[in-house]
């Protein structure tokens, strides 16, 4: 009886200890998504660099497939922007963050808003496939999706 005891006690022990990991990493994928858009948002080639994992694979929503080495070489070969006035500011919203020990997926609608007078706002939706590396999440696998404007 005490070998039951004591397995039902280690089992009790793991769901407790593991809640505040998952908490923890939710929390620190969104932190990571909301610093990686806003360096996006300005243009910032080495929010790009820190990011996306070296293998990564990334689908537009226009249906190019990418890798992370041409989306830093174009962010790095762009005009310099200004990081005080950008163009467009990225923001995510809807976010759902569904961790699987060192594994992640993170959905959100990323909405791409204009910062001239028109204000107008692209929406998509975004899938990315995350994996903890020596302590840090790296986006492996992107899908962006259109959401087209309502009529």
């Amino acid at each position: 009886m005490h070998n039951v005891f004591r397995a039902a006690l280690a089992v009790c022990l793991a769901l407790v200890f593991a809640i505040p990991a998952t908490a923890d990493d939710r929390d620190d994928l969104k932190k990571r998504l909301d610093e990686f858009l806003y360096g996006a948002s300005r243009g910032d080639a080495d929010v790009h660099e820190s990011f996306w994992a070296e293998e990564l694979v990334y689908t537009s929503s226009s249906g190019t497939r990418t890798d992370k080495s041409s989306i830093v070489e174009g962010m790095r070969a762009a005009p310099p922007s200004d990081p005080d006035n950008p163009a467009v500011v990225y923001t995510a919203e809807d976010v759902d963050i569904r961790v699987y020990d060192d594994m992640a997926v993170v959905a959100f609608r990323l909405v791409g808003t204009a910062q001239d007078e028109s204000g107008v706002a692209n929406e998509y939706f975004n899938t990315g496939t995350f994996q903890k590396r020596e302590g840090r999440w790296k986006a492996v696998a992107w899908q962006a999706t259109r959401i087209p404007a309502a009529d």
